[in-house]
């Protein structure tokens, strides 16, 4: 037998099974779709309007998300860049020469150098600088400045706490619901039967897993975000010891 008729009697069988794993995905998402339509028109009011605060929910919470982490990346990509042109500048740099006017970092290092400035005057090249009247002046005004842009960082995530605390509570609310409308049901049809209480059942499940589809993402998203304002934080306070001590080498 020729080595290319083996060749592609070897790769039929593989293709045919990953056609046959793509149908069964397809057709099993249609169902789920389909099923979850079906659901969906056999809900009450109550079901609806709980499932719409949630999609109202779930909608402001990913805008949130997406807006942080474009916020983060943006943060992180100046920063590195600022903190790269100041460790290559010697001495106390003005900050318009740092570039980077984005970055947390620059905001405090400008709140530093305008407060050594107060004190000293023109920060120009002087081989016999002033001295420095107040350095611990210097350090709490890059305090302040950098707690002002964790705070201005911070900006939203308490939706996203809201989101992950309140809305399983909601979908409870719905479950709670469905299940009064079953047992309503079964009372209306006098008899046990699946038919009775199988549209209060499914509205149950259905706000049940839309209040966890919500409260999930948010609380995912709020724990690494947090971390992540943690982090920059941290690296503020250190960033303002370095220009404390680079300030207190060149005027002390």
């Amino acid at each position: 037998m020729h080595p290319l008729g083996a060749y592609a009697t070897f790769l039929t069988p593989r293709k045919i099974l990953v056609f046959t794993e793509e149908s069964v995905i397809f057709l099993f998402t249609a169902i789920l779709l389909t099923d979850i339509g079906n659901i969906l028109t056999q809900t009450g009011w109550v079901a609806r309007g709980v499932l719409l605060l949630l999609l109202l929910f779930s909608l402001i919470s990913w805008a949130m998300i997406f807006q942080k982490l474009g916020a983060f990346g943006r943060i992180r990509r100046q920063s590195d860049q600022f903190l790269h042109i100041f460790r290559a500048t010697r001495g106390v740099a003005n900050p318009q020469a740092l570039a980077s006017a984005g970055s947390p970092f620059s905001s405090v290092y400008a709140a530093g150098y305008r407060e050594l400035q107060t004190q000293v005057g023109g920060v120009a090249a002087n081989p016999h600088p002033p001295k420095l009247k107040s350095l611990q002046a210097v350090t709490v005004s890059m305090q302040l400045a950098s707690a002002e842009e964790v705070r201005r960082v911070e900006k939203g995530m308490s939706w996203l706490a809201t989101t992950g605390s309140v809305t399983p509570f909601i979908g409870l609310f719905g479950t709670v619901w469905g299940i009064i409308d079953a047992f309503s049901g079964l009372g209306s049809a006098g008899a046990a039967s699946l038919r009775a209480v199988a549209p209060g059942i499914a509205e149950a499940l259905v706000t049940t897993a839309a209040g966890l589809a919500t409260a999930i993402p948010a609380v995912i998203f709020y724990n690494q975000f947090l971390q992540n304002i943690r982090d920059l934080a941290q690296r503020l306070d250190n960033f303002a010891m370095e220009v404390t001590a680079q300030v207190e080498k060149t005027f002390s």
